[in-house]
C-alpha cells in the first residue's frame, strides 16, 4: 500500500477542458444496493477459454473489495489511509463497477459513521470512477460519476483532485504506461493532494514450512510473473510502484507492507476473517488470473485451455488444504 503527497505550484491546466460524460449521459439516482465488484485490468475478461463468466468475476471482485475493508476495519477510515480530511474532488482509477467510488459518499463525514440520506446526497465531495468498461452498478449518488475513459489519453477533468485512488491494478499497464499514469496523477492533483495505491504480491509464501517447495502454490507466483513479463504487462507492481511514484515527483511517499493470510488458519480474529475471505478471493479468481496468461504466454509455449484448466483445478485443491499456513504480501 502506498500513499504519497504532492507539493508544488499550480500545474498546467485549463478551465475550458471538458469533463468526460457519465456512462448514460447523466448520473444515476436509485436506491442503495449492497457492495458490488472490483475489476482487475488485463487479468479479467476474455472468452470461455481465457477467463471466467461475469458472475464468477463478480464473486472474485466482491471478495477482494470486502477483504480490504476487513483488513482496514480497525482504521479510522477503512477506505483509504491518506490523511485527506475533507476531499472535494476524488478520482478512482480502474474503478470496475464503481464499488470503491460509491462507498466513500455513503460513509464519509461524521467519523465514517452512517449519516442521513439527505446528508449523503448533499455531500459536496465529488467522486469520479473511471475504467475502460461500463460498470454493472445500478445505483450511483448524484455526486459520483462512473465514466468510460482511458487514463492513458489526455485527462479532461476540469478540476485538480484531492485524492487519486488505485487498487489491484497489477497487469493493467506496461512499465512505460505506468510511468505515464503516475505523471498524469501528479499533474492533476492539487498541491498537497495524495495518491494512494493498493496492490498484492502474487507469490504465495509460508513462514513455518507448511508449504512444500515443490508444490504448485510455491511455484505459482514465479510462473505468472514470467508470463506477465512475456506479455509486457508486469505483475510485480507492488515491488516497483514506490520508485515510480517518487520518480513522478511525489514526496513523503510511505509504503506499508503486510502479510495477508489465505485461509482461516490465523489465531487473530481479524486475520482469520481476512484469511477466510481471501481464500474465497483466490479460489474464485484462479480462472481469471491464470487462463489468459497461460494460454497466451505460457512457457515453453502457450498452454492449451485444457492444460490450464487442469493446472488451475490442482492449485485450487492445494488452496483448500487446512494444514497450509500460507500468505502473500499486500
Amino acid at each position: 500500500m502506498e500513499h504519497a503527497r504532492f507539493r508544488g505550484s499550480f500545474r498546467n491546466g485549463s478551465l475550458k477542458r471538458m469533463r468526460p460524460e457519465p456512462i448514460d449521459g447523466s448520473p444515476k439516482n436509485l436506491e442503495m444496493e449492497p457492495l458490488s465488484w472490483e475489476q482487475d485490468g488485463v487479468l479479467t475478461g476474455g472468452s470461455s477459454d481465457e477467463g471466467p463468466s461475469d458472475e464468477q468475476q463478480f464473486e472474485t471482485l466482491n471478495a477482494g473489495h470486502v477483504l480490504y475493508l476487513v483488513l482496514d476495519s480497525n482504521q479510522p477510515n477503512p477506505l483509504f489511509r491518506s490523511p485527506v480530511k475533507e476531499p472535494l474532488h476524488v478520482l478512482d482509477i480502474g474503478t470496475g463497477p464503481g464499488t470503491w467510488a460509491i462507498r466513500p459518499i455513503s460513509c464519509w463525514w461524521v467519523n465514517m459513521k452512517q449519516v442521513s440520506v439527505v446528508h449523503r446526497l448533499t455531500n459536496p465531495a465529488t467522486v469520479y470512477g473511471v475504467d475502460l468498461s461500463p460498470p454493472p452498478s445500478n445505483w450511483v449518488p448524484p455526486n459520483c460519476f462512473l465514466q468510460v475513459d482511458d487514463v492513458l489519453e489526455e485527462w479532461t477533468w476540469r478540476q485538480d483532485f484531492d485524492l487519486i485512488h488505485m487498487r489491484l491494478m497489477l497487469g493493467a499497464f506496461t512499465d512505460t504506461e505506468w510511468t505515464a499514469v503516475y505523471k498524469k496523477c501528479f499533474d492533476n492533483l492539487r498541491s498537497g493532494g495524495y495518491i494512494e495505491q493498493v496492490e498484492l504480491d502474487v507469490r504465495v509464501m509460508s513462514d513455518d514450512g507448511s508449504l512444500a517447495p515443490d508444490s504448485l502454490l510455491a511455484g505459482w507466483g514465479q510462473t505468472f510473473l514470467d508470463c506477465a513479463r512475456r506479455a509486457g504487462r508486469p505483475l510485480d507492481t507492488q515491488l516497483t510502484m514506490k520508485a515510480k511514484i517518487e520518480a513522478a515527483g511525489f514526496v513523503d511517499v510511505q509504503e506499508h507492507l503486510y502479510k495477508c493470510p489465505i485461509g482461516a488458519w490465523p489465531k487473530d480474529p481479524l486475520l482469520k476473517d481476512a484469511g477466510r475471505i481471501n481464500l474465497t478471493h483466490w479460489s474464485s479468481g484462479l480462472d481469471g488470473w491464470a487462463m489468459m496468461l497461460l494460454t497466451r504466454w505460457g512457457a515453453p509455449e502457450p498452454w492449451t485451455a485444457d492444460e490450464a484448466r487442469v493446472y488451475v483445478a490442482r492449485v485450487r485443491e492445494e488452496l483448500k488444504k487446512r494444514r497450509l499456513h500460507i500468505w502473500h504480501y499486500t
